[in-house]
């Protein structure tokens, strides 16, 4: 094997991919962990909206309890409640009424996304492994991968923001795929996910990456909210989350994981083509 830098091998082709789960491979909207940071705020009786509580969504649990509470409308808040600003001390208590809460409401919301079943089997025809990432921890993972298991989705390796240093943007969950999947280089990986810091994470470990746009937590809606939303509406959204991928970076943008396969033809030809995540040919 040739192992002089992240190039593509001879006849190169994708070899491993690094799904997200929710809002990617189960829970179309990203609907579980949402309503859980609006109620765990609430117990100190700090109201944050859907949005906010959407804003960091992908990044490890705790993590996104410390963005939202260094958001200037909520620390404010924070103050104006306490006498104080928001401490670490403050992060954990918040995230201490996270983690009970999200064990109760993910197990709810773990319906396979369509199109997932068939995306898979069209994947492993090709030969590619299947890892995952998530920004749950591994007992909200251990609540989680039982269901999807029933329904048929078993990927190659599961990891947790709590498996490594340090969760997204920071690479190091993708780079622990490839080392289990035993997979080089990582331009013969794609990470696949629906929100911006999927996007940094798989740039950060040179992979090709694709974000969606309609499944997931950038549009946040469910399947029959999107069915009914004004078709001109839904498209104008659909369009700024397309625009907010491509100045993250993001390789390709898709609907959901229904029309990934072909794009995953694509980067195969590119590869064969000797081209790279980062845009130079090899």
């Amino acid at each position: 094997m040739d192992i002089k830098g992240n190039k593509p091998l001879p006849g190169g082709q994708v070899r491993g991919l690094v799904l997200d789960w929710a809002g990617t491979a189960i829970d179309y909207g990203c609907m579980g962990p949402t309503a859980v940071f609006v109620a765990a705020f609430k117990h100190f009786n700090i109201e944050i909206d859907i949005s906010q509580a959407r804003q960091f969504m992908g990044l490890a649990k705790k993590d996104h309890v410390r963005s939202i509470l260094q958001l200037p409308e909520i620390a404010d808040r924070w103050h104006k409640k306490f006498d104080r600003q928001p401490t670490e001390e403050d992060v954990e208590k918040v995230y201490a009424e996270t983690e009970p809460r999200m064990l109760s409401a993910i197990a709810n919301h773990c319906q396979l996304i369509d199109g997932l079943s068939e995306f898979v089997a069209g994947v492993k025809k090709m030969g590619i492994k299947i890892g995952s990432s998530t920004g749950y921890t591994r007992s909200m993972m251990d609540v989680v991968m039982p269901i999807a298991a029933d329904q048929g989705y078993q990927p190659d390796t599961v990891l947790c923001s709590s498996d490594v240093p340090a969760g997204r943007p920071f690479p190091w969950m993708c780079y622990l795929n490839a080392i289990r999947l035993q997979v080089y280089p990582m331009s013969a990986m794609v990470k696949i996910g629906d929100t911006l810091s999927d996007i940094e994470e798989g740039r950060n470990a040179g992979m090709w990456t694709i974000g969606l746009t309609r499944s997931g937590n950038e549009l946040g809606l469910s399947r029959q909210e999107t069915e009914t939303m004004p078709a001109d509406q839904l498209r104008e959204r659909l369009q700024t989350i397309e625009k907010n991928y491509q100045a993250c970076g993001a390789h390709y943008v898709a609907a959901g994981i229904w029309e990934c396969l072909p794009i995953i033809e694509e980067i195969n030809q590119r590869l064969a083509n000797g081209d790279t995540p980062d845009g130079v040919n090899r």
